[in-house]
């Protein structure tokens, strides 16, 4: 009798949504309609977009928001929980828009290269920081936000100036220091908007009551926090242990510290105590540095990234809503290159892929774009959902060509052979073990036409494309029959 514990399948997650996503208000619809193709290639959590309001109050002029109503949303996450489908909600904490009214206040504008350098004398500004929620009322919380709850804001009603104001006043604590905030541009407590202050203890109240409030309204299954450089530590910690005491230690948290600097991440995670992940900045920027340069040395790929230094709190990416296109944060990944830079996040052993709902479905708005990898991302989806287990054999022995086998366990055995190259055509001669000795394998991504035969000391050549790559795998391997079926990429259709 076999008392080997099973092996638990590997997860990926994905990031539903894009910038240009249209504001149709049937962004629930599509995406419920799609958990169930979702999980059977591979996804098994899926990051929404956030909302300060469910879509179940008129305020702003709608019910519904840019991605629906609130029936539509629950509706979502029950289908994504019949599915085993975690939802990870995406929680804005640092800033707030569309206030409600105006309201006076004393400030002083800074430079915005230097936040701790004043530029102004303290004086009157006219500020949107009047939150008074008359859709919702008192429905779930009493509390309204003025400007003592807030530490800066970019705009002045009063003279139509945008810059940098940090609020002052009584009232006022002004802003985090460092490093309970980055210290990017002297102190980078404040990013955009009306800007909260936690240390405010009626602010930290209402967010820490929020935080409850969402996940008993509808299933989640984690968080991705934004921009948590330039918000205190010390509360999303008090966050974070609340949520883990409340509900269930097997919640997910991911920040987005968005900085290509490992050292910056690292300290963060270890006063964070490490029970966090965050996505690796640096990686995207190095897959970015490779897919721009000619036949550039792939073997640098995870040098100085959190994946290399920190695999258990890393969360590979290849692009974001960001660093998309014609975003402010574009960090451009050659379209070419994808297939290789998802094909490094997904079928390794090291960190938690998330892939991108702009590539897997394509990019709307002024600028559009197909779905990227040339159609193969599902496929590599569930190359790593059925065949990227066991032992790691790395053969990164040449610049512009490497290799990887994974060798299966021993209820999962089938294993796989990676190849790719950002130059010519390449091989890798690699060892996927004697017990697959006369085997006959072929590529899963239907990209090589060739067959490889397993030689009796358990080794064969692998070959892979120009500025390509190739996934080999046992050609009667269980579940080979599913490459056969066609993932629907047109989520927009009626």
């Amino acid at each position: 009798m076999d008392d080997q514990e099973a092996t638990p399948e590997n997860k990926t997650m994905m990031q539903g949504f894009e910038w240009y996503v249209p504001a149709d208000q049937k962004h629930w619809v599509r995406l419920e309609k799609h958990v169930p193709q979702l999980k059977r290639w591979g996804v098994d959590n899926i990051w929404v977009p956030p909302g300060y309001d469910l879509g179940e109050f008129d305020q702003k002029g709608s019910v519904a928001t840019k991605w629906g109503n609130k029936d539509e949303l629950v509706k979502l996450c029950e289908t994504a929980k019949k599915h085993d489908v975690g939802i990870y909600w995406d929680a804005v904490l640092n800033h707030r828009f569309a206030a409600d009214r105006k309201e006076r206040c004393q400030a002083v504008e800074v430079d915005p290269d230097d936040r701790n350098k004043v530029v102004s004398d303290q004086y009157e500004i006219e500020a949107w920081v009047g939150f008074t929620f008359p859709g919702r009322g008192s429905k779930y919380s009493d509390q309204k936000y003025h400007w003592y709850h807030f530490g800066g804001v970019d705009y002045n009603a009063a003279n139509e100036k945008t810059a940098i104001y940090k609020i002052m006043g009584d009232k006022s604590s002004g802003w985090a220091d460092v490093p309970d905030v980055d210290n990017e541009k002297g102190n980078y407590d404040f990013l955009m908007g009306s800007d909260l202050d936690y240390s405010h203890p009626e602010v930290e109240a209402d967010v820490l009551a929020w935080g409850k409030w969402i996940a008993e309204t509808i299933p989640l299954k984690g968080m991705r926090f934004d921009a948590i450089k330039h918000y205190s530590e010390d509360f999303l910690r008090k966050f974070i242990k609340q949520m883990d005491e409340t509900f269930g230690r097997d919640w997910f948290f991911v920040g987005e510290f968005w900085k290509d600097s490992l050292d910056d991440m690292t300290n963060y995670l270890e006063r964070m105590g490490r029970k966090f992940t965050l996505f690796d900045a640096p990686l995207v920027y190095n897959f970015s540095k490779i897919s721009q340069g000619d036949s550039a040395d792939m073997r640098q790929v995870f040098d100085s990234t959190l994946v290399q230094c920190m695999p258990i709190n890393a969360v590979t990416l290849v692009m974001n809503h960001d660093t998309q296109p014609h975003q402010a944060l574009e960090v451009p990944v050659a379209d070419w290159f994808k297939p290789l830079a998802y094909s490094l996040i997904l079928l390794r052993i090291e960190g938690y892929p998330c892939v991108w709902y702009g590539d897997l479905y394509g990019i709307k708005g002024e600028h559009e774009f197909p779905p990227s990898c040339g159609g193969i991302l599902p496929r590599l989806l569930l190359a790593r959902k059925l065949y990227s287990y066991g032992k790691q054999a790395d053969y990164f022995d040449y610049a512009t060509c490497l290799g990887w086998v994974r060798y299966g366990t021993h209820d999962r055995p089938s294993g796989c052979a990676v190849v790719l190259s950002n130059a010519g055509p390449g091989e890798k001669r690699m060892h996927v073990g004697e017990m697959h000795a006369g085997e006959k394998w072929t590529d899963v991504l239907g990209w090589h036409h060739d067959e490889v035969t397993i030689g009796d000391d358990g080794f064969a050549t692998f070959p892979c494309g120009q500025c390509s790559v190739s996934v080999w795998v046992k050609d009667d391997a269980a579940g080979r029959e599913k490459f056969e079926e066609k993932f629907d990429t047109d989520i927009y259709k009626e």
